[in-house]
């Protein structure tokens, strides 16, 4: 996960939640030009922005766009139990008030709002959409969670049991799983890299937090049908952590007017940073592609908030 900060300026800073959190938050900003759009990184489960997407973000940085990301409740740099999601309403709210407060900064008016979600950030980022349906104007939905792959899916009984569990050690690391790490990524050193990272999250799911995880995924996948906002879905053919065949679905089901659906061959969950290069070249391809073919006309939400900005200064 090199990568080259030349024409990227970056920042950090520690904002507080509605709870009284401290929350770690970051941005990736094109030097020397005007953003061609604002694109919001929601990271996936055990991850954090600063280390693990910072290749993304300067990739897209350098191809013209302004990145934010924010470390959830209990991830990353951000305050809370290491791993510990207590209700996912919260990661939700928390991305929606930071989000929703860069875009109406002075600076912000007047450009394009995309969410970029990957593995449990794509669901994220549905249910910040979800929030605020005409808000946004795209989201790039990288191997999202909208199911959780059979072969990471706990047996019915063990979920059964889990969930009772559940009201009395909601902290307890004790939930059986796979090394997600060695079944995500494929690439050995990108895997060291993660192992190494003491901002990512290694133990095993706490019971709460797996408990919200399935009832975010379960939620999602069976309310496909009130995705409305352009996307682009990508999903690696090889994914065993989340479920390709529900990308599929979304793509079919969603209400969007707007949508691409992305397989890739031979690629695993890790499309981001995980792949070869040669892959990972493929997939920022489709992507900036993606992003500037909509960036560059605007849309009927820009339209209007441009044209209420001049009726406001020509009173």
């Amino acid at each position: 996960m090199a990568s080259d900060m030349e024409g990227v300026k970056y920042e950090e800073e520690f904002i507080l939640n509605s709870r009284g959190m401290k929350l770690f938050t970051c941005r990736w900003l094109p030097k020397n030009t005007t953003p061609k759009a604002l694109i919001f990184i929601c990271h996936g489960y055990a991850m954090e922005c600063s280390i693990t997407m910072n290749s993304t973000a300067i990739r897209l940085a350098k191809a013209g766009f302004a990145l934010y990301g924010i470390d959830y409740e209990g991830h990353g740099k951000s305050a809370g139990l290491e791993g510990y999601v207590k209700s996912f309403d919260d990661v939700v709210d928390d991305c929606t008030n930071h989000f929703t407060n860069i875009c109406e900064s002075k600076e912000n008016k007047g450009k394009m709002r995309y969410l970029l979600g990957e593995s449990m950030g794509g669901a994220v980022a549905l249910l910040v959409h979800r929030k605020k349906p005409e808000f946004w104007d795209g989201a790039v939905l990288v191997a999202p969670m909208c199911k959780i792959a059979d072969e990471l899916r706990p047996s019915p009984f063990v979920i059964s049991a889990l969930t009772k569990l559940c009201k009395f050690i909601p902290t307890w690391k004790i939930i059986p799983t796979n090394d997600i790490i060695d079944v995500a990524f494929k690439v050995p050193e990108i895997r060291e890299q993660i192992r190494e990272n003491p901002y990512c999250y290694k133990g095993r799911p706490r019971l709460q937090t797996g408990y919200e995880l399935l009832r975010v995924s379960s939620d999602l996948e069976q309310r496909l049908e009130e995705v409305t906002l352009p996307f682009l879905v990508l999903h690696g053919e090889d994914d065993k952590v989340t479920d390709k065949s529900v990308s599929k679905q979304l793509h079919n089901v969603a209400s969007s007017q707007d949508k691409t659906l992305k397989m890739y061959p031979n690629m695993w969950h890790g499309l981001l940073y995980g792949e070869t290069p040669d892959n990972i070249e493929i997939v920022f391809s489709d992507i900036i592609s993606w992003l500037e073919n909509r960036s560059a006309f605007g849309n009927s939400r820009l339209e209007g908030e441009l044209k209420r900005g001049n009726d406001d200064l020509s009173k």
